[in-house]
């Protein structure tokens, strides 16, 4: 009886030690992808800021491929990793970005409140036995609803962001702000502005969610490192 009691004791201690091991590596695993996907994030940023196409007149990226860097580490490393990353890349743009500190400072904004609703409701959601979190991401109607909410979030908090910047720093140019970019060179001021805002944050979400998706889960990367 008090060997098994021993051998028990002695299994419930290896138990504890592996799974204190497993928290330890997830947690340099996730430190790591976000340090490195923070760092690929600024050189790409250096090689992509003067090539790629932006929205005339507002010099806005169509497709910015540094918020894309940030939500493919969130999917492959989890959430914890995802905020790192946003935090680390957003810092690392600092020195190089021409419109530092605004330019930095919307785009981690706009990427971390696409990334911030699905951490919160899966949070809330309770996880299926054995199901991953990221799997449960992964259902395209859950990444698709998810998606929307933080597409609403994010052009939310951007209007703000424009209201306050137009408000102060870029009054002077509210003026010449107008929707010519989708033919409505009519279209001025405060009206384009809050339609702008709306139009442009949408449409690069769209590729923000959409071109990661495809990344880690066509290709399965989620499976092969299985973080969170």
């Amino acid at each position: 009886m008090k060997r098994k009691i021993k051998m028990e004791i002695e299994l419930h201690g290896e138990k504890e030690s592996a799974t204190s091991m497993s928290k330890s590596t997830r947690l340099t695993l996730e430190v790591t992808g976000a340090a490195l996907f923070g760092a690929l994030s600024l050189v790409l940023s250096a090689f992509t800021t003067e090539i790629i196409p932006r929205v005339p007149g507002w010099g806005i990226a169509i497709i910015d491929p540094v918020s894309i860097l940030w939500i493919t580490c969130f999917l492959i490393f989890g959430p914890k990793s995802g905020l790192l990353c946003c935090f680390i890349g957003t810092l690392a743009l600092f020195p190089f970005d021409p419109y530092a500190p605004i330019g930095p400072l919307m785009k981690f904004a706009a990427t971390v409140s696409l990334i911030i609703v699905p951490i919160l409701l899966l949070k809330l959601y309770k996880i299926e036995p054995g199901l991953r979190n990221s799997q449960k991401y992964k259902k395209l109607t859950s990444y698709i609803f998810t998606g929307l909410l933080g597409v609403g979030l994010r052009i939310i908090v951007m209007m703000i962001f424009n209201v306050w910047l137009f408000l102060t720093l870029w009054s002077s140019f509210l003026g010449g702000t107008n929707l010519g970019f989708i033919g409505l060179p009519s279209v001025n001021g405060w009206s384009a502005l809050i339609f702008g805002v709306i139009l442009i944050n949408a449409e690069t979400s769209v590729w923000d969610l959409l071109i990661p998706y495809l990344i880690v889960y066509g290709l399965k990367l989620d499976q092969k490192y299985e973080i969170w």
